[in-house]
């Protein structure tokens, strides 16, 4: 089978993957192998390609945003049958032993594996997954729109809940990607007042496009004290900025695996009055899950740009320049 491995960690416009064919992955005890019809395309792969997160080990298959059909069970796999469509997502595994899986926080677990970065991912012709870590997905979306949920989506739910905003209240989006542009619309149907503040022209129309309340550039105040607020970009510079927009009490979640460096942070301008920052880090199975069920509700439909599988570094780069709105999505 072919697929995408990075073979030497550099800037994604020199070349950091290659395309090479592999013998087809066998399933082991609880697993299923998927037959690859699409894969995402996320910023972490980027991250991963260039080297801001090293990758696990030489020559992984990056992707964690799959869709496809199970064409293949390991011994004891019961939870699919051979045919039925399934996502896999960034979270591979979890020990299920460590204290903090014990209490409900398997997204904290001491011993992960993630899709993509430990184990082999989705830009490829298949892919093997623990069945108990895919999911079926709406059958309200194709593919194509599928995808980009099962990262972008689900990561961007997480962010939303630590954002803590309450209901009817008032959420900035700091960035205007693949997962905030999923993200808004989930906040949008539940009542929030939304303020989109962004680089990118094309990024802010978007946004407008979406029903943002309002739309500005990223170091923009934004119309009105926020109570909470989400950082999509992997833009250390923002986060005293979006400290200062925020209300007393307000919440700041950093949605990115990898931030840039944040400047010095002022007590007493950023900070005091209760305001907070907070990490988001992996997701657990049961954000996934409901997640999923109130895009199928919501009738949630991210905006997508389609790549052939064979022009991956190509999507990857048009995403590091900015060269589209949305997510791409490489299909075989």
């Amino acid at each position: 089978m072919r697929a995408w491995v990075v073979s030497q960690v550099m800037p994604i416009d020199v070349g950091p993957l290659r395309r090479v064919e592999r013998d087809e992955p066998q399933p082991g005890a609880g697993q299923v192998r998927i037959r690859i019809s699409c894969c995402g395309v996320c910023r972490t792969d980027l991250h991963l390609a260039e080297g801001d997160l090293p990758p696990k080990r030489q020559g992984v298959t990056v992707g964690h945003e799959i869709v496809g059909h199970v064409d293949a069970l390991g011994e004891g796999a019961t939870r699919f049958a051979v045919g039925d469509r399934v996502g896999v997502p960034w979270l591979a595994h979890t020990d299920g032993t460590c204290a903090l899986c014990r209490r409900g926080a398997e997204n904290l677990c001491l011993q992960p594996r993630f899709t993509g970065w430990d184990v082999d991912g989705g830009y490829a012709d298949a892919c093997l997954a623990a069945e108990g870590y895919a999911y079926r997905l709406p059958e309200s979306l194709d593919d194509e729109h599928a995808a980009p949920l099962l990262c972008a989506g689900i990561i961007g739910y997480r962010a939303l809940q630590r954002a803590a905003v309450p209901p009817g209240g008032r959420l900035g989006i700091y960035g205007f990607g693949g997962s905030a542009h999923i993200t808004a619309q989930i906040a949008l149907h539940q009542g929030m007042r939304v303020h989109v503040l962004t680089r990118g022209e094309g990024n802010r129309k978007l946004a407008a496009e979406l029903g943002a309340d309002s739309v500005g550039e990223a170091a923009d105040a934004p119309p009105e004290p926020l109570d909470g607020a989400i950082l999509f970009a992997p833009a250390g510079e923002l986060v005293p900025v979006a400290l200062r927009a925020l209300d007393r009490g307000g919440t700041l979640a950093i949605a990115g695996i990898w931030l840039s460096d944040i400047p010095v942070i002022n007590y007493a301008d950023e900070l005091f009055q209760e305001r907070q920052v907070r990490s988001v880090t992996a997701n657990t199975r049961g954000d996934g899950a409901e997640f999923l069920a109130l895009a199928a509700r919501f009738g949630i439909q991210p905006t997508t740009v389609a790549y052939p599988m064979a022009s991956a570094p190509q999507a990857l780069a048009d995403l590091a320049h900015g060269r589209f709105s949305g997510a791409a999505v490489l299909h075989n």
